[in-house]
Order: structure tokens, then sequence, then C-alpha cells
């Protein structure tokens, strides 16, 4: 332990921590230009209809809506501390596992 005690300059303060507006440390940010970005659950809920997944895992809370033709997972992060989580990214795949587009399998979810 005395080894140690020499890598700390005594004397130094150490400064003030202090809270930054924007995300979360580890939130994704809100791509402006993606309709399916900042949405509330609610709000997903209201577009989609009943999710078939519901997953709340720590901070952050996964959506997923599937239909006959896609599957859509959509994640929601709080971007400030308190705030209300809002999607940040979106994943969409065909009911094979294969990649999506991701704009036109919401469309089909949100013609259901």
């Amino acid at each position: 332990m005395a080894l140690l005690a020499g890598c700390v300059s005594p004397g130094r303060p150490t400064p003030p921590v202090t809270e930054r507006p924007g995300p979360q440390a580890g939130s994704p940010a809100v791509d402006p230009d993606d309709p399916l970005m900042g949405r509330s659950a609610a709000s997903l809920i209201a577009l989609f209809g009943r999710p078939a997944l519901d997953i709340h895992e720590g901070a952050a809370r996964k959506l997923q809506f599937s239909g006959a033709a896609c599957v859509l997972d959509l994640y929601l992060y709080a971007q400030r501390r308190g705030g209300e989580p809002v999607s940040t990214h979106a994943d969409a795949r065909l009911p094979d596992g294969r990649d999506a587009d991701r704009a036109a399998c919401a469309e089909s979810l949100s013609r259901r």
C-alpha cells in the first residue's frame, strides 16, 4: 500500500463534478431526422399497437413489435436524468432473421 501513496499528489484539490446538459452517460443521442427516434413508449404503442415484448433492463427499455412481414425492435433511454425514456435506436428484421428496411417494416406494422 505504501507504493500507491506516492502516486497521489497531496494538496491538489479534486475538481467538482458538475452535471452536464444533454444525454445521460451511456444513453445514445436521438437522430432528429429519423421519424422512429425520440418517441416515448406511449407514442410507439399508439402507433404500432401492443408490443410482443416489453423488456426493462436497468435504465434501458426494449419494445418489440412484430407482424407477418417483419420484427421491429426499438430501444428507449432517458436523455437526461429523470427524463422520460425515448427511442434512440431501432433494428428491423424479417421473420427468418435477415435484416429488413426499418422504414418499410415500421410502415407495415403501423397499418395493422
